[in-house]
């Protein structure tokens, strides 16, 4: 039983680091937006474009964290 309790704490975890990470995901390309119509792009634009594909890959890496530990659960 402790194993299947820590699998499922740190699925937890992983779920809100997700959708932590979606919802600046979403404000950043809300800010991109707005810099765009706004016609600044400068720096900050350049910087909010690299945040931008770094959160994206680290969406990518915590899904698929997410998909082996529901494996590994599913196998308990």
């Amino acid at each position: 039983m402790p194993k299947l309790d820590e699998i499922k704490a740190r699925l937890d975890w992983l779920k809100e680091l997700f959708k932590i990470l979606v919802a600046v995901l979403v404000a950043d390309v809300a800010g991109l937006s707005k810099l765009y119509l706004d016609a600044s792009i400068g720096i900050l634009f350049y910087s909010g474009i690299v945040v931008l594909g770094i959160l994206a890959i680290a969406g990518v890496i915590v899904s698929r964290k997410i998909e082996i530990h529901l494996i590994e659960l599913r196998d308990i």
